[in-house]
């Protein structure tokens, strides 16, 4: 089963692809959470239940398009739930006349075409890929061939180590003339525990090697470390974007708070779809 999440105002919409259709499925419950503007599970699961009696009787015909789907519940465990096709979401969002629901329906009718969401696309195929397996660990080089996969044809300089000097927020990154002295050193340096691995990821992104696409190469670089030293992986969905892109900061400096966060996320699940495309659903949203 392909799971894949979206992400409105902060809020998840889980989607399950249906290959023998050809379609997303979408979280009926997520949904109806983010057009009532409301976050607690148990109160969107009986407004559902209230509107799904209502729609019965007005529109029959969006209550039995709904299939029900195991998806990720709020406890951690896969449970059987209502989800619609996106013209069933369209018509759902219809019953909702708000400012919430006609900004929700401009997102979801979207296409996105942009490099962004090529890439992602890229990055998910990387799941069932070869590929990933023929990529090096822990290297510049390896670093630079995830870029080059995800970015490929999107930038003229896939793949390609910077020859200008960046900043970000007022930070500057390595200037580009030290860029090849100091990616050598992070080469040499071990990946065999959690400490060591977390420590070379923070150099990497100190020295945020391409002018653009570092954070979402570099998690799938950190992940890929993880896997081969600890058969481990972070579980992105336990990090929030916050939490992450203050840890990230702090790392220039002290990458202790860093650990403190990729510990919380680690999991074992190193062979789980859902668990990979998930990591880049939210590696992407971390991006916006």
């Amino acid at each position: 089963m392909k799971i894949s999440i979206r992400f409105f105002d902060d809020r998840e919409i889980r989607a399950v692809w249906d290959d023998q259709q050809s379609k997303w499925w979408f979280s009926v419950l997520d949904v109806v959470g983010v057009l009532n503007e409301e976050a607690d599970y148990n109160r969107v699961r009986n407004y559902w239940k209230y509107l799904k009696n209502k729609l019965k009787k007005e529109k029959p015909e969006l209550v039995s398009a709904t299939n029900q789907l195991k998806l990720l519940a709020p406890d951690g465990k896969s449970r059987l739930t209502d989800t619609l096709d996106s013209q069933g979401i369209m018509a759902l969002a219809k019953h909702f006349p708000n400012t919430k629901a006609t900004k929700f329906l401009d997102w979801f009718l979207y296409s996105d075409t942009s490099i962004d969401g090529q890439s992602k696309k890229r990055a998910y195929t990387l799941f069932e890929s070869n590929l990933i397996h023929d990529f090096e660990v822990g290297t510049t080089q390896g670093l630079q061939q995830i870029h080059a996969y995800l970015f490929g044809g999107l930038y003229d300089f896939a793949g390609q180590i910077r020859t200008q000097s960046i900043s970000k927020g007022g930070y500057q990154f390595v200037f580009a003339q030290h860029l090849p002295s100091y990616l050598q050193q992070i080469d040499a340096m071990p990946q065999s525990n959690l400490e060591e691995i977390i420590e070379k990821y923070a150099a990497m992104n100190k020295a945020h090697p391409f002018m653009e696409g570092n954070g979402r190469s570099t998690r799938i670089w950190l992940d890929l470390m993880l896997k081969k030293a600890l058969k481990k992986c972070v579980d992105w969905s336990k990090i929030g974007k916050a939490t992450y892109m203050n840890a990230m900061i702090i790392s220039t400096v002290d990458d202790s708070v860093l650990l403190h966060v990729m510990k919380y996320g680690l999991t074992d699940q190193i062979h789980d779809r859902q668990m990979f495309v998930k990591g880049i659903d939210y590696s992407y949203y971390y991006e916006e």
